[in-house]
Order: C-alpha cells, then sequence, then structure tokens
C-alpha cells in the first residue's frame, strides 16, 4: 500500500537553499507551534473535564499533548545535527506528515468534545480550534505548503461542522473564521513568496561573493606568482621573510636570506633570443622548485635573479651544504635542438641576526654575498661575513668621499700612448681616471669605479674626466687621438649620453680624433640599449673601441652587431704570448680576423722585449704596456713624444 506522505505536496528538493532557509526557521517555530497546541488543548480539557467522559476529557488530550511535547524534544535534540540537502528534504517531509496527523487528530477531538457541556463549553470549543489554526499559521509562515495543509484541515471542518448547527452565533462565528483566515492565507502567501525571494537573493549574493572572492584568490594568486616561472614573486619573497623573521624573533633562532644569479644568462640571452632565455627560467625555475620543502623555499625577483629562503639550518657549514647542493643543480646542462649549454649559479646568503635584523639589512647583505661569490666564487655558495661587512663600510666610505668629492679638483687623467711599432710613432693616448681623496688618500681605480657604476655616481665622473680629456686633446697634435674609457650605465642612460655628445660636439675636438672605449662586459645588461647608443656616438664621427676583447662571452657576435673600429686584445692574452701556448694561435687569429675586418687590433699589456718581438712576428703593429710608457700626467706627455720622435717636440704646446 502507498504510503500516505507520498500523496502530501511535495518540497522541492532542487531548492537547497530554501530548503535549508525553511528547515532553520521552523526548527526555531516548531515548539512554538506545539506549545500554542498544548495549552490550547489543555485549556479546553479542563472546562469539560466534569461534562465529558474521561477518556475524551482526560485520556485522549494526554496522549495528543504527550505527542506534541515528543515530538518538541526530538526537534530540540536534532537542532546541532548537521544535516545534508536530502536529509533536510525528508526531515521537513516527515514534518509535514506529523503535522497532518496531529492536525487531524486535534481537530477530530475539538469536534468530539462539542456534544458536551453548555453553551459555554461550546463556545469554548469553536474559540479553542480558531485560535488555534491561527496561532499554527502565524508559526508556520516560511512552511506554506504546511501552513495551508494545517489550514485546510482545521477550518473545513471547523466551519462545515458550526455551519450545520443552526446557531446563528456559531454561523456567524464560522464565517467570520473563514474570512480571517483567507485574509491571513493571503498574508501567509505573500510572506512565503517574499521569504523565497529573500532566500534566493540571499543566495545570488553569497554566489557573487563567492565569485568575487574566487576573482580576488586568482588575482592574489596572481599578484604572488611569477607568471613565467610559476615560482612566488618579489613581493611574495619579501612577505614571506616578514612572516619567517617575525616567527625567528618568537622562537629565539635564525635563518638565512639567499639570493641567487644564472652566471652568463645574460649573454646567452643575446646569443640566442629571448624565447631561449625564457626556456632557461623555466627550466631553473623547475629544478629549484624539486628542491623546495618546508625548510628550503625559492622565488623569482626578477630577470635571472632568484630569491631562497633557508628557514632550518644547524650551521654555516650546513647552510653552505645546502647552497652547494642548489648551485650544483644549476650546473645541470640545458639541451636544446642541436646544442648543449651549461650555465652555473651564484649564491650569497645573510644568516639573521648576524648579517642584520630587518628584510632590507638582509637582503642587502645576501645581494653583497652574491656580488662577492660572483666576483671571487663564480657558481659556488657564499655566506656573508664580518670580512664582507668590512667590505661595506669600505665601500661605504668611498661612496660618501665621492658624494662630497670636488671632482673637477680632486678627479686626474693620466695617459698612456698606443703606439704604431711598425712607424716607430705614436698614435693616440688612452686616458686613464685617478682620484686622490682629501679623506682616503689615492683610490685605485679598480675600487672607486666599480663603486661608482654601482652607486650612480659615475656619470658625474664620466662627466668631468670628459672634459679634461677633451681639453687635453685640443692642446695634442693633430694627428694624435685620445681614447677615452665609457661606463655601461653611461651607454644605458639617455642623460648621460645627451651629456656625452654635446661635450664632444662642443670640444672643438676633431671627432675622428676622439675613440670611445667600452669592455664587452659592460655590454652584458642592456647590449641592445649599448648598441643603440654606441650608434649614437658613431654618429658623431667619433671612433668606437672594443675594450679586454676575448674574455667576454660572444665577442665575435659583438663585432658584427656594433659600430667597432678597433679591437684591443686583453692582457690575459699576451702575458704567455712569448710560450708555445694557445694564447698566441688566438692572438694571430684575432689579429688575422681583425684585419680581413679592416679593423684596427691593438695589444694590450706589452712588457717586454720578447713580447713585442713575438707580436711583430705575428703581425701585430699597434701595441700599449709598461714597455712603451707607464701611464703619465699631462705634463710629462711631450718626453713621451719626444721618445719615439724627436720632432714632436718642437710642436708640443
Amino acid at each position: 500500500m502507498p504510503s500516505p506522505i507520498r500523496f502530501l505536496p511535495r518540497v522541492d528538493p532542487s531548492s537547497a537553499e530554501l530548503n535549508q532557509s525553511q528547515f532553520d526557521a521552523f526548527s526555531r517555530q516548531i515548539p512554538l507551534l506545539y506549545f500554542i497546541l498544548v495549552v490550547n488543548s489543555a485549556a479546553v480539557a479542563f472546562t469539560h473535564r466534569a461534562v465529558a467522559p474521561a477518556w475524551l476529557a482526560i485520556y485522549m488530550p494526554l496522549a495528543l499533548c504527550a505527542a506534541a511535547v515528543v515530538r518538541v524534544i526530538v526537534w530540540v535534540g536534532r537542532r546541532r545535527v548537521a544535516l545534508d540537502a536530502a536529509q533536510i528534504v525528508a526531515r521537513l517531509r516527515a514534518s509535514i506528515a506529523a503535522l497532518v496527523v496531529l492536525g487531524v487528530s486535534f481537530t477530530a477531538w475539538g469536534l468530539a468534545l462539542y456534544p458536551y457541556g453548555d453553551a459555554y463549553a461550546q463556545s469554548h470549543v469553536a474559540f479553542y480550534m480558531s485560535i488555534t489554526v491561527i496561532g499554527c499559521i502565524f508559526c508556520l509562515m516560511q512552511m506554506r505548503t504546511a501552513a495551508l495543509l494545517l489550514t485546510a484541515i482545521v477550518i473545513v471542518p471547523f466551519a462545515t461542522f458550526f455551519m450545520t448547527t443552526g446557531n446563528p452565533v456559531f454561523i456567524a462565528i464560522s464565517i467570520n473564521v473563514l474570512l480571517v483566515s483567507g485574509a491571513m492565507i493571503s498574508i501567509l502567501l505573500t510572506y512565503s513568496r517574499d521569504f523565497s525571494n529573500l532566500v534566493a537573493s540571499q543566495r545570488a549574493l553569497l554566489n557573487k561573493q563567492a565569485e568575487m572572492q574566487t576573482l580576488s584568490d586568482e588575482n592574489s594568486r596572481l599578484a604572488n606568482i611569477d607568471s613565467l616561472t610559476l615560482l612566488p614573486n618579489r613581493r611574495r619573497f619579501f612577505s614571506d621573510i616578514d612572516n619567517v623573521l617575525s616567527q625567528c624573533i618568537r622562537e629565539n633562532r635564525g635563518f638565512a636570506v639567499g639570493v641567487l644569479d644564472l652566471d652568463g644568462f645574460k649573454q646567452l640571452n643575446d646569443l640566442y633570443g629571448h624565447g631561449f632565455g625564457d626556456g632557461i627560467l623555466e627550466r631553473t625555475a623547475h629544478r629549484l622548485a624539486a628542491l623546495s620543502n618546508s625548510q628550503v623555499s625559492f622565488a623569482r625577483l626578477g630577470g635571472d635573479e632568484f630569491g631562497v629562503i633557508v628557514n632550518g639550518f644547524e650551521s654555516r657549514d650546513h647552510l653552505l651544504e645546502i647552497g652547494g647542493v642548489v648551485c650544483d643543480v644549476l650546473k645541470k646542462p640545458h639541451v636544446r635542438p642541436g646544442s648543449t649549454t651549461r650555465l652555473t649559479g651564484s649564491l650569497g646568503f645573510a644568516i639573521f641576526p648576524d648579517a642584520g635584523e630587518t628584510p632590507e639589512q638582509l637582503f642587502e647583505r645576501a645581494d653583497y654575498a652574491l656580488y662577492f661569490a660572483k666576483e671571487n666564487r663564480r657558481g659556488a655558495p657564499v655566506v656573508f661575513s664580518t670580512e664582507h661587512e668590512t667590505e661595506i663600510r669600505q665601500v661605504s666610505a668611498v661612496v660618501q668621499a665621492l658624494r662630497d668629492a670636488d671632482l673637477a679638483r680632486e678627479m686626474t687623467l693620466v695617459y698612456q700612448p698606443i703606439v704604431d711599432v711598425a712607424a716607430n710613432r705614436i698614435v693616440s693616448f688612452e686616458a686613464l681616471a685617478r682620484w686622490s681623496s682629501p679623506s682616503l688618500g689615492d683610490v685605485a681605480p679598480s675600487v672607486f669605479i666599480g663603486i661608482a657604476e654601482r652607486s650612480e655616481l659615475i656619470h658625474r665622473i664620466t662627466e668631468v674626466l670628459l672634459r679634461q680629456a677633451l681639453a687635453f686633446a685640443r692642446y695634442c697634435p693633430p694627428d694624435i687621438g685620445i681614447s677615452f674609457n665609457l661606463s655601461t650605465r653611461d651607454l644605458a642612460a639617455d642623460d648621460a649620453l645627451s651629456a656625452i655628445i654635446a661635450l664632444t660636439r662642443s670640444s672643438g675636438v676633431e671627432p675622428g680624433r676622439i675613440e670611445f672605449e667600452v669592455t664587452e662586459t659592460a655590454l652584458i645588461n642592456d647590449f641592445d640599449q649599448a648598441a643603440k647608443a654606441l650608434e649614437s656616438l658613431k654618429a658623431l664621427g667619433t671612433r668606437i673601441s672594443l675594450d679586454d676583447f676575448g674574455t667576454g662571452f660572444s665577442s665575435l657576435s659583438c663585432v658584427h652587431r656594433l659600430p667597432v673600429d678597433k679591437l684591443k686584445i686583453d692582457r690575459s692574452f699576451i702575458a704567455e704570448i712569448t710560450s708555445r701556448s694557445p694564447g698566441r694561435d688566438i692572438v694571430k687569429s684575432i689579429n688575422d680576423l681583425c684585419t680581413n675586418l679592416g679593423l684596427d687590433c691593438v695589444m694590450e699589456g706589452v712588457e717586454t722585449q720578447a713580447q713585442l718581438d713575438v707580436l711583430k712576428g705575428l703581425g701585430c703593429t699597434l701595441m700599449q704596456g709598461y714597455y712603451f710608457s707607464k701611464p703619465v700626467s699631462a705634463a710629462d706627455v711631450a718626453t713621451v713624444l719626444a721618445r719615439f720622435d724627436g720632432t714632436r717636440e718642437a710642436v708640443w704646446v
């Protein structure tokens, strides 16, 4: 036989949010509904206890009220039980069924009491049934199905019964109750509709909030992830440092911040293109990610620079072991169709709290340790130490002295000749910077030039020294050239380049006598910008020289992509030229290359007669070095000129 529940109006299982809201409201109001039933029924039973049979006036209401109390206990006991959508639908259906059974039972009981008692008792029955149904409608406002069922179960029998009594009062009461119930049902339907709409609006709002939260989470993820490598980015890296730092302060322990840089990446990027470079970065990130764990994490800071956080190591040596593993992984070859590329990575560490107590200090110290590693231990890890701290103080002293310097008075130039040994004459002088600081004394160019470049003070120095070099050239014999060194920073800064061009144009020196020297390694950071800058200088009519040739990564590539007039072979090849070393073959090959390309070729660092003889035998003609002359002041240049051609002393002013 089919279950009676199947014939009840169905609860829509497709609206889980509405069902949940109805269930929550119903669970709060069901005790009130049963309270109304129990109180009203007890009052009617009390007034009929002396006129109605005991089973009808006492036992039956006790049973019905007991059932209502049981339902209340069940609801209260299950109020804190988490239910899924299907369980809620089942519970609502069961509750509607229980209300139908109880509604029929209480209605039948009330009508059964009517024949007993006087007019007052009968009026109480009418009042009981009418006030009970109205109260129940209010309690079931969110449950339209249950409210309509209960109203129909009570009002239809009630109205039918009392209209057939023939009593005008009861007929009026039944009509009154019908009309009021109709109004209540209208209110019920409106409220139920508004309740459903409110739930739907809340659901839409929650869905929108969920979408916005999802979008916000995705934006936050993207804002903290490097799009190329999918590693945490610079923003996330410094945020993680802050978090780890706070944790380590609380736990009174240390951690390390590292900065990692790929050696030679920029040259590869220029040589093979950005697509290949991106592939290198992606593979590098994949290798680093494979090393990540709860103690070690990595981030991409930009370009080929990566950040490292080591949150857990036993000692300085242990940290170096961790860094060694990282550097070893980076040495693995990068295989591409037709070739295999190998790179190394240098790594600098700074330990909290020894090297610094803020994220900025730790990163700065780690970056300095990286710089030291690239200069002295390329492809290996270095931990910031007291030695580096001393160097930083020295660098800071040099930077401060440069900032406070009267550069025009403190900076001077010395000049070293470039000799054509075939004609036994000087063809030009290279201008070399010297600095005598009132506070620091004489500071070597190898010290202050690099510091000036890193601190962006090089532009002032270049301008001051270029003025001196051009003034020197104006008083030199007209067939003597002047060679001036430019920094990579000068080539990269448009303002600095514009100042160099303006000084050259206004100097009164024939542009063909001016030669700007750049080192190949100076072109690495931004080759395209450097090439563009050199083209601008070439357009003035000046000459371009590529210094320290042979020590860079892609020398031949540089030669054909730059407006070069001269190559200067690095002194490291000349040092062993007298022995049967590969250097001799390299020098001859480069010299022959220059001859074929129509370029001048200068041999730097010639110091002995033996070296001179070998170089002459290889066909080299332009040379520079201590064998011919040390760098001399402008006042001593005339003497140097006279050694090569006595007639020059007469024309020297």
